[in-house]
């Protein structure tokens, strides 16, 4: 009896003792440095964790995500970043623009970051080249800027007698503002348009700004690509339908909360992008060694019920090319 209790109990902890030994492993921890809110990165953080997964990772089971979230105060990034820095997480996602990506190089070093920026990288000084990264930084370019021209022509196809655009830009993200101003001036000069800049930080400066666009009668509104007015899409896309105006978004987020069109890189393919390089980067990978992923997947989104709201007739070569067209 006092045998066969013996081997039962060896048995027993034979079972138990393979379970013991994984709940005391400690899974790898990453930080996670957003500009927005959970809320507002839905679609983001799922093409995130897809890519995560297909690296070999999933959050919970055998990797701990430590998040931080600005909630649209970019103010806070740098004291985020650094209390990341010092939970000595093994690597960053500073996701949300070249001010998370700065704030995290700011905050570290040593540990790897992965950014996921707007702009040309290495003329933002993130980067030495696109090919050979060096630093502690890679990541992803989405290219908002570069589709400026694009975006514009689609504008003028949407809109018969396209003359006089609207281009609203945030002032406090001036990196972002003076390549935009650039980009517009330059294409507009080659389309034959004139511009008018409007400013805006708060959302009451947008509706102070569309009340000008009113005003001086513009034909259609351009936006800049910036965190601040992703968070306020639904806002600046129920002022354009109210007000009958056309208007060009860089991300399909605007164009499903009700705006005319948006044309720009799928965020969500870009965050998987990040997904896959973090998981790279935890099997030992190097920043240094891992080229920045240029967005190769881009979309154009058109809002059909809105454009018959504004009373603008869809041409079919617009329809044919548009990856989704809302009913």
């Amino acid at each position: 009896m006092i045998r066969r209790e013996f081997i039962t109990l060896l048995g027993g902890a034979a079972v138990a003792w393979p379970v013991a030994a994984r709940a005391q492993q400690i899974m790898p921890a990453m930080g996670f440095l957003g500009s927005t809110s959970p809320d507002a990165d839905v679609d983001r953080l799922r093409g995130f964790r897809q890519g995560l997964k297909e690296s070999g990772f999933v959050e919970g089971e055998n990797l701990m995500i430590v998040y931080r979230w600005a909630e649209n105060q970019p103010d806070r990034l740098p004291e985020l970043a650094t209390e990341l820095a010092r939970r000595q997480v093994t690597l960053i996602a500073a996701t949300g623009g070249a001010l998370s990506a700065f704030a995290a190089k700011a905050a570290t070093a040593t540990f790897p970051i992965l950014f996921a920026v707007a702009q040309d990288p290495v003329k933002l000084g993130l980067v030495a080249s696109l090919s050979r990264p060096s630093g502690n930084l890679t990541g992803v370019n989405f290219f908002a800027a570069e589709l400026t021209a694009k975006r514009l022509e689609l504008l003028r196809e949407l809109v018969p007698g396209l003359a006089r655009v609207a281009v609203l830009v945030n002032p406090a993200n001036a990196t972002t503002t003076e390549t935009t101003l650039r980009d517009v001036e330059a294409t507009a000069r080659a389309l034959g348009l004139q511009i008018q800049v409007l400013n805006a930080s708060t959302s009451r400066e947008i509706d102070a700004a569309f009340a000008t666009l009113i005003r001086d009668r513009l034909d259609a509104l351009y936006l800049s690509g910036d965190t601040f007015f992703t968070s306020r899409r639904v806002h600046l896309a129920t002022l354009t339908v109210r007000h009958g105006i056309p208007a060009a978004f860089p991300l399909r987020d605007f164009a499903e909360a009700g705006a005319l069109m948006s044309y720009g890189a799928s965020l969500t393919d870009a965050y998987r992008q990040i997904g896959i390089y973090a998981g790279r980067i935890l099997k030992g990978a190097k920043p240094a060694d891992l080229p920045v992923v240029q967005s190769s997947k881009f979309e154009l989104v058109i809002n059909h019920q809105t454009a018959r709201m504004l009373g603008l007739t869809v041409p079919a070569s617009v329809l044919a090319r548009a990856d989704e067209v809302i009913e």
